[in-house]
């Protein structure tokens, strides 16, 4: 299997839903609105949301990799 066919299959550590405003990026573990700089990520646009739950995902998957988990 190729790197991006096993990058899609790990585990998630962020994901959006709908909230009244917009849209919320949380932590999936914790059901938590994400925080950036320590602003919640709440009231998105689907766009910006869905951005930030690729980068999110992309940043703790490399985190895990440097740490060996």
């Amino acid at each position: 299997m190729n790197e991006a066919a096993n990058s899609n299959n790990q585990a998630q550590s962020f994901d959006m839903r709908k909230d009244d405003a917009g849209w919320t990026v949380y932590d999936i573990a914790t059901y938590e609105p994400a925080r950036v700089n320590g602003v919640p990520q709440t009231g998105l646009s689907i766009e910006v949301a869905d951005d930030l739950v690729d980068l999110l995902n992309t940043l703790a998957r490399e985190k895990n990799e440097s740490t060996g988990h």
